[in-house]
């Protein structure tokens, strides 16, 4: 039998990140991903795709057998009710990032995944950034030594007032679920548990419409406590101009730094352990000797296409997963205890208690009096409850 050399695919929600998906594939940059249909509630996003299976209800598009695969670009809160559809078809799934708006539905979502030979991945591309991946190593291997602090400053997630108008469920939290910390930020808070574990215990105090008319969190400041006894500060916005990316990480082994507008990776390693230093330097005011090391980065990985590249490799040959839906779990649960103790306006413990995480989001849905202000010229039929539409 020949090998399959292309898998069948599918696009469920042509908002902003579905068109972007489908311009990808139709410009032959994962070729190993043939589209194949497309899908949304409103058909006048799907004018522009006649050469390829159209449909308005996603469970008609897994059980056509036009598609092998899937990509979830709903909405947030539809990922876990669309997605558990997908994987009761028997297709082989990727879903835009949060995997779910919180840990109670992740868990639906993920135990719906009981066939291992489906696929079943994430969109969180930021893995792909060889920063991210040269850094990991550097910590798996030990060279850093023991992670003590961690600070992130992630503040260039810059919007405008047009962003949120653009889209009636956007920065919402019966649409959305939460506005940076949800949107935006599933990435680095991934990459924070990817790269260093996840948090034990968290504090956050998060801002709502700050800089913004909206209902939901555009700045939040949290403090963070990992198993080991490392600390960690996360500060994100998408209220500054021009914002930092500023990730840096103090370990036995001296600093790393990563930033936007700096080449590669700085790394101000010690000639000695830092805590050995302190336990055995008779000296009260001698610091260990560093050497400065640049370690050479190029570009930002292949993102979206690389993740996708990966998804179909994992179908076709039966490659590792960058990232497993599974592991975006983590993200989901770290966002959800900063919006939480920001709720509580207290200091909250992981695992999180995901039905008190439900109740209290629940609460602020039904407690809501905002209207939002939808531009219609910005995106048609962008109301959450009449469109599949993603962001």
């Amino acid at each position: 039998m020949e090998e399959k050399k292309t898998v069948r695919f599918g696009i469920v929600g042509m908002g902003a990140m579905g068109v972007n998906h489908a311009n990808k594939l139709k410009a032959g940059e994962v070729p190993q991903l043939e589209l194949a249909a497309v899908c949304d509630a409103d058909e006048e996003r799907l004018a522009n795709y006649e050469e390829f299976a159209r449909f308005t209800d996603p469970k008609e598009m897994f059980e056509s057998g036009e598609v092998d695969a899937v990509i979830i670009a709903t909405p947030h809160f539809a990922h876990t009710t669309v997605g558990i559809q997908a994987l009761d078809a028997g297709l082989h799934v990727i879903v835009e990032k949060p995997v779910s708006v919180h840990i109670a539905d992740c868990d639906q979502l993920l135990a719906a995944h009981r066939d291992t030979n489906q696929v079943f991945a994430a969109m969180l591309n930021q893995r792909t950034d060889p920063h991210y991946v040269k850094l990991r190593k550097l910590i798996q291997s030990g060279e850093l030594g023991e992670v003590r602090r961690v600070n992130w400053i992630i503040t260039d997630w810059y919007r405008t007032q047009s962003y949120y108008d653009g889209a009636g469920w956007k920065a919402t939290w019966k649409g959305e679920g939460g506005a940076v910390l949800m949107n935006q930020c599933p990435h680095q808070l991934d990459l924070l548990c990817w790269l260093f574990g996840k948090p034990e215990r968290v504090r956050a105090f998060c801002q709502y419409g700050k800089f913004h008319d909206i209902e939901t969190e555009d700045s939040a400041t949290a403090y963070m406590e990992f198993p080991n006894g490392a600390t960690g500060v996360f500060i994100t916005t998408t209220g500054e101009a021009p914002g930092t990316n500023r990730l840096e990480i103090a370990a036995d082994r001296g600093k790393v730094v990563i930033e936007t507008g700096v080449s590669g990776i700085r790394w101000t390693r010690t000639e000695t352990s830092v805590q050995e230093h302190i336990n055995n330097e008779p000296g009260g005011f001698t610091r260990p000797g560093v050497w400065n090391i640049d370690i050479p980065v190029k570009g930002k990985g292949e993102q979206h296409v690389g993740i996708l590249k990966n998804f179909a490799e994992a179908i076709l040959k039966g490659e590792d997963l960058i990232a497993p839906a599974s592991e975006g779990r983590d993200a989901v649960e770290l966002c959800n205890a900063m919006l939480y103790s920001s709720f509580t306006d207290q200091t909250v413990e992981l695992p999180l208690d995901g039905e008190a995480y439900v109740a209290e989001l629940q609460r602020k849905i039904d407690e809501s009096t905002f209207e939002k202000k939808v531009n219609k010229n910005a995106a048609s039929s962008a109301d959450f409850e009449n469109s599949f539409g993603g962001a």
